[in-house]
C-alpha cells in the first residue's frame, strides 16, 4: 500500500489507558509528567479516564471502558487521524477478558503508525523525545489510494 504523511504539530493527541492491574502504575506515571501532558488533549478509556482527570485537574475525554467496547472506540479514533499517541500500561501476564480488542487496538495502532508506549520505561523514553513537543510528520496508509484500487 502507498503511504501518505500526516502533520502532526506540538500538542498530540495522546490517549492513556490501563489494565485494572495497571491503573496506579499509570497514575503515578502521569502525575510525574503532568505538566507535559497538561500541553496536549487527552483521550482516556473508562475509569482511568476518570482517574487521571481527578487526580491531574485536567481536561479528559473518556470514552467507555476497554471491555465494554472503549479500546475499539480509541481504535476508530487512531484510525480517523484524532488519536497520534498510545500510553498503554497493559497487563502481559494476566489474561483479558478482551484480549482480541487489545490486540485490535495495538494492530490499528501500528497500522497507523503512532507511538505507543506499553509500560512506564517506554513512556519515559517517548516523553523525554523533542518529538513529544514538537512537529513531526508521520507516514500513514494511502487511504484514497486503497480505495481506488478496491473500486477499480
Amino acid at each position: 500500500m502507498k503511504q501518505t504523511q500526516r502533520s502532526m504539530s506540538p500538542a498530540k493527541t495522546i490517549a492513556l489507558v490501563a489494565h485494572d492491574s495497571q491503573k496506579t502504575r499509570l497514575l503515578a506515571w502521569a502525575e510525574r509528567h503532568r505538566d507535559a501532558l497538561a500541553q496536549h488533549r487527552l483521550y482516556a478509556t473508562g475509569t482511568t479516564g476518570t482517574l487521571l482527570s481527578q487526580r491531574l485537574k485536567l481536561e479528559v475525554s473518556s470514552l467507555l471502558s476497554g471491555p465494554m467496547g472503549g479500546d475499539q472506540q480509541l481504535g476508530a479514533k487512531i484510525a480517523e487521524g484524532v488519536i497520534e499517541m498510545l500510553i498503554f500500561f497493559w497487563d502481559p501476564l494476566e489474561q483479558q477478558p478482551h484480549d482480541p480488542d487489545v490486540k485490535a487496538l495495538l494492530r490499528i495502532a501500528a497500522v497507523w503508525n503512532i507511538p505507543v508506549a506499553c509500560n512506564q520505561a517506554s513512556a519515559d523514553f517517548v516523553f523525554a523525545s523533542s518529538l513529544t513537543t514538537g512537529d513531526y510528520a508521520r507516514d500513514v496508509p494511502d487511504y484514497d489510494d486503497y480505495l481506488l484500487k478496491r473500486t477499480s
